[in-house]
């Protein structure tokens, strides 16, 4: 039994499921099939309950270019569905970077839909697949409310996640809680206490200047954007997941620039550049999806190792803030997301004014 429009068969679960194959559209103009939009609503409420926010949801056209293959990372996803109804989604993203045998898998099932052994039985299709590809490592990322549950801690010792529904399936399929990151929110109260702390920025950072830029990136600063992505890789707190180290350059930014845009999303990059060389060497990004009063995503924010020292993560972060607000006022709501160990971050965001508002774990899986 296969799909209409692929070869991939349709796989029998367990409790009546099957796992359906997602066929993307061939083109962004070409209209979303039942199929996909059941796949987009399902990936979004299975979001929402997670997380008690709908900050990442999307519509199936904005969901599109988020879903599509390209040089850096193979992309597939399914449908779970009983009956004519869709009841969960998976994916499983290969990435091509580093020796190229990690990659990134969820599987995610309406709330009311756990617990009958379907998810289970997904993973037991999805993982022989990921060995088949040479993967040798998984990843996930999770989302947890606050629950009576009792604590799970990982082995950075820094925060924790209740050992609820989600945390006790990953521990009995052979996942590890390597790091957890903690989930903050910026609201705006005035800029006075930004302009204050940009200005004790500035000061410390006397032989750099903020330049900034809306996507698509200035062909001047693509080169110095790309280098700063590849450390992004490697420089942030990465605990024992074993993320492989990206390798960006001027092709890789644009693909990432046409992605971001094809979403609908509108990106601001604050840079530092140190004044005597021309080199950027910090930049932070804010994001926006579709209309001006929704939720601003603050994305990367790095820090070159050689020139930590000056607040440059501040002045950038400061810089980026004030800019975005003039812009974008109806945004009132900024969220991020940092590891817990990460304090030089954290202690910016708090500076600023974020407040945590939830907790994320981030699991591996070491295939044998």
């Amino acid at each position: 039994m296969t799909d209409a429009g692929t070869a991939d068969p349709i796989i029998a679960l367990t409790a009546g499921a099957t796992l359906h194959p997602l066929v993307l559209p061939a083109r962004a103009d070409a209209g979303s099939s039942p199929a996909f939009r059941a796949y987009a609503e399902v990936r979004n409420r299975c979001l929402e309950e997670a997380s008690g926010r709908d900050d990442d949801s999307f519509t199936a056209d904005e969901l599109l270019p988020l879903l599509t293959s390209d040089a850096h990372t193979h992309r597939r996803q399914w449908r779970i569905v009983r009956g004519e109804r869709t009841i969960g989604v998976a994916f499983l993203n290969i990435s091509r970077d580093g020796a190229g045998d990690t990659a990134m898998s969820a599987i995610s099932m309406l709330r009311e839909e756990q617990g009958r052994g379907i998810a289970t039985a997904v993973a037991g299709h999805l993982e022989p697949l990921a060995r088949a590809e040479g993967m040798r490592t998984l990843q996930m990322w999770t989302e947890h409310l606050p629950s009576g549950e009792p604590a799970l801690e990982p082995p950075t010792g820094f925060g924790s996640v209740p050992r609820d529904h989600t945390a006790r399936f990953l521990l009995a399929q052979g996942w590890t809680l390597e790091q957890v990151d903690r989930v903050s929110e910026y609201r705006w109260d005035g800029d006075d206490r930004l302009l204050g702390l940009r200005a004790a920025a500035e000061e410390a950072a006397s032989g750099y200047r903020v330049v900034q830029w809306l996507l698509p990136t200035p062909e001047a600063f693509v080169d110095g954007y790309a280098w700063m992505k590849s450390r992004m890789s490697t420089d942030a707190p990465d605990a024992d997941m074993d993320s492989p180290e990206e390798t960006w350059d001027a092709d890789r930014v644009r693909e990432q620039d046409s992605r971001w845009l094809d979403m609908g999303h509108t990106v601001q990059v604050t840079a530092a550049q140190h004044i005597e060389t021309g080199e950027l060497c910090a930049y932070n990004e804010l994001s926006l999806k579709g209309a001006d009063d929704s939720v601003t995503q603050q994305n990367d924010t790095l820090v070159l190792a050689e020139h930590r020292g000056h607040r440059l993560g501040l002045l950038v972060k400061t810089a980026g803030l004030l800019s975005w607000h003039e812009r974008h006022p109806r945004s009132q709501r900024v969220v991020t997301y940092n590891a817990e160990e990460n304090r030089p971050m954290l202690s910016i965001n708090e500076q600023l004014g974020f407040a945590p508002i939830g907790y994320g774990g981030a699991w591996k899986k070491v295939l044998d």
